[in-house]
């Protein structure tokens, strides 16, 4: 009988109904999470898109005219949609990994 005890304490447990977690943010991480959202308001700001709008104007030209490699002008496109598109990408990710 002292066999079946754990097991139905197992079963009662599995038969339980799942709590939702709620998850929170760290506590003190107040100022960490300020300093990365004054990151990120950085690199997709008003001065990193007309930068990027600039870089893509001047590759875009150097690489028509032969004065650029393609495959770096390649890089530098895709680095900027990269940066650009990190907010999408991420939540792409998320939501196929099952996160809200």
């Amino acid at each position: 009988m002292n066999k079946l005890l754990p097991l139905a304490a197992v079963a009662a447990f599995a038969a339980a109904p799942a709590q939702a977690q709620v998850q929170g943010d760290p506590a003190g991480s107040s100022p960490l999470l300020a300093a990365l959202n004054w990151v990120q308001g950085t690199l997709l700001g008003n001065l990193a898109t007309t930068a990027a709008v600039i870089a893509v104007a001047l590759i875009g030209y150097l690489m028509l005219t032969g004065r650029f490699d393609w495959r770096r002008g390649i890089v530098v496109l895709v680095g900027i949609f990269i940066i650009f598109g990190a907010v999408t990408i991420v939540a792409g990710i998320r939501s196929l990994a099952g996160g809200a």
